[in-house]
């Protein structure tokens, strides 16, 4: 199949990593299915837009039949979306907690789900989940114990995946950021987040594009979580 009828789902599409992988996908031909809470239409005759929280079933999956009604399948789901709340644990609100576990967990696991059918239905697919390098590796100063109990949930689920269906020709892999410079980010932060890397410096978005379009074409590759991190996952 040529990457011009290839489909790729993108969550949290809107902006930051999730905006610059629609327009990676794009420059490759791909037709894209895009998702984020508010995203007006979209006007590129391969983009369909699919708003809404994808926490919500209902939403997660219109994502993927909405996908499949307009471009006739879905080869790639990056699961991009997640919400980061640094706060002491014994901080956390009720709130918090369930905006986290919707976004970061339930959203990962309707999509997901949803994809799955329909690639079994293809005989292929790939899915890409977006976790973070803080599972494996806390710092001190940044609180992240929901950002671990959920992200780290995906990690371990991405190598659950990849051997069930690994002779069914679906693959799961993840890719672990560290510190990325995105919007959320104040430029007054940039020095001290990069410094939390060995390479002194934070990631750019391109980073982890880049990181899964090579997952998406590594046809032999499953099971893997990719660090692009600047060593923060090697040590300190």
């Amino acid at each position: 199949m040529s990457a011009a009828t290839r489909v790729a789902v993108v969550t949290g599409a809107s902006q930051g990593i999730g905006a610059g992988l629609v327009s990676a996908f794009l420059e490759r031909g791909f037709r894209i299915v895009a998702n984020s809470r508010a995203m007006p239409p979209s006007d590129h005759p391969d983009i369909h837009v699919v708003p809404g929280d994808i926490g919500d079933r209902g939403v997660a999956e219109r994502v993927i039949s909405e996908g499949v009604a307009r471009f006739g399948r879905v080869d790639t789901l990056v699961n991009n979306a997640g919400v980061f709340i640094p706060k002491p644990f014994v901080d956390y609100t009720d709130e918090d907690y369930a905006n986290v576990l919707s976004v970061n967990l339930h959203g990962f696991f309707y999509v997901t789900q949803a994809a799955v059918r329909q690639m079994l239905t293809q005989g292929s697919g790939h899915i890409v989940s977006i976790t973070t390098t803080l599972v494996e590796h806390a710092v001190d100063g940044i609180p992240s114990v929901l950002t671990s109990i959920t992200k780290g949930g995906v990690t371990a689920a991405t190598k659950s995946l990849a051997i069930e269906y690994a002779t069914r020709g679906i693959r799961a892999n993840a890719v672990s950021p560290g510190v990325i410079r995105t919007p959320m980010h104040a430029r007054s932060e940039w020095d001290v987040l990069g410094g939390l890397h060995p390479m002194h410096r934070m990631g750019e978005i391109k980073d982890i594009v880049d990181a899964v379009m090579y997952l998406d074409a590594a046809h032999f590759v499953t099971g893997d979580i990719l660090h692009v991190d600047g060593g923060q996952s090697a040590g300190h």
